[in-house]
């Protein structure tokens, strides 16, 4: 295991390493704050005990900046002046423990103990995380496709708004989750609100949360899509169809960064960065009056075009074989093969369902032919109203 000792006491340094040594771990040694956060550039630690009373930046100080920085190891604070609401402090603030000086032999071991299965299971829960939740990667060479993805690389990492247009089924929800994925938000909740599934009436709670007793069916209260998706990603599917009510007050939380739950007059901060979808020509709403301009000029600080199907004939092919081979997975079958003709035929289809509707005939394709795909096999079932 990798421990880094954070003292400008030396005596307690060279202790600290000398028992940790005994224990059979690496040890990095740094005498201010200053010098330990140029240590974990490129010391990989997993476990970190750090000094409260340090010249310069102290150890509360040094406590933050690695927080926000995203150091995954477990930091235990140590000090000879420790007091119940120093500790507290410590621990509001993101320490795993609080140790006081003089340093107790049998505490220390017992905290790495503790703090290494705490880290473990942390690790583990990660990578679970990614198994159960992995995020379908976009498919496609064509110059459209390598656009978007560029696009994505560029834009993910800042926090402007982004707007993504395309027909039903292109893949624009793909293209948020992507986003979000690629952006110093990632690790925080990606949350999705599909504007046009919820009734006029009831998406301002939807959106910002109502108090208990705030309206007749309002039996507790309730966090709203932005409370939820607080620090995260906020993503309002098919925008163009929001209320002008519902406009109004989204305007006004990203002007603001605040909201209010329905039934209260409290205002509540958040920080949420807000990626929005539709299918509509939302200028052509804007001149029937139906989109508010300002709302649009705020969410589209970067527009990404998703092209339809149809305009990016080229990659049917690899998005074919690609559902293909992840549904076999899915259904636990043997892999099957397409021939050059299916695929050509494939080509050949109008495909007004976009990647939705290719994926459903690829899904068709797997259960009722055999496992070689012949160009009849997609003319016989690429129709769903297939005889």
């Amino acid at each position: 295991m990798n421990i880094l000792v954070i003292d400008d006491e030396r005596s307690i340094r060279n202790a600290l390493k000398e028992i940790l040594e005994y224990e059979k771990h690496t040890v990095a040694l740094a005498e201010s704050g200053a010098e330990a956060l140029e240590t974990v550039k490129n010391f990989q630690c997993d476990l970190i005990f750090c000094d409260i009373k340090m010249p310069g930046m102290d150890g509360i100080e040094v406590l933050e900046k690695m927080v926000s920085t995203g150091i995954d190891a477990p930091i235990v604070m140590i000090s000879g002046h420790g007091s119940i609401d120093t500790a507290v402090e410590c621990i509001k603030k993101g320490a795993y423990d609080f140790i006081e000086k003089p340093l107790d032999l049998n505490r220390i071991l017992i905290t790495m103990r503790n703090a290494t299965d705490k880290s473990s299971l942390i690790k583990e829960t990660k990578i679970l995380k990614k198994k159960v939740s992995k995020i379908p990667e976009i498919v496609g060479d064509t110059p459209a496709i390598m656009r978007i993805k560029e696009m994505i690389d560029k834009v993910a990492p800042t926090e402007a708004r982004v707007l993504i247009t395309g027909s039903n089924g292109t893949g624009k929800e793909l293209v948020a989750r992507w986003l979000h994925e690629k952006s110093p938000r990632a690790s925080m909740p990606f949350v999705e609100v599909n504007c046009a599934a919820i009734p006029s009436e009831l998406i301002e709670s939807e959106l910002f949360g109502h108090e208990k007793g705030s309206f007749t069916s309002a039996v507790r209260q309730h966090k709203g899509k932005f409370e939820q998706a607080d620090n995260g990603t906020l993503f309002l599917d098919e925008v163009g169809d929001m209320s002008l009510a519902a406009q109004a007050k989204v305007l006004r939380v990203l002007q603001e960064h605040r909201i209010t739950r329905v039934g209260s007059d409290k205002d509540i901060p958040v920080k949420v960065r807000v990626v929005a979808a539709t299918n509509k020509d939302l200028q052509a709403e804007i001149e029937k009056g139906t989109f508010r301009e300002d709302l649009y000029h705020r969410l589209s600080v970067i527009v990404i075009h998703v092209p339809t199907l149809a305009e990016r004939k080229e990659d049917i092919p690899l998005l074919a074989n690609h559902f293909l081979s992840q549904l076999c997975q899915e259904y636990g079958m043997a892999s099957r093969k397409m021939v050059p003709e299916a695929l050509e035929e494939l080509k050949a289809h109008s495909w007004t369902g976009n990647i939705r509707e290719l994926r459903n005939v690829m899904e068709r394709l797997l259960i009722l032919s055999n496992k070689i795909i012949s160009k009849e096999d997609v003319q016989a079932y690429a129709n769903p109203l297939f005889q």
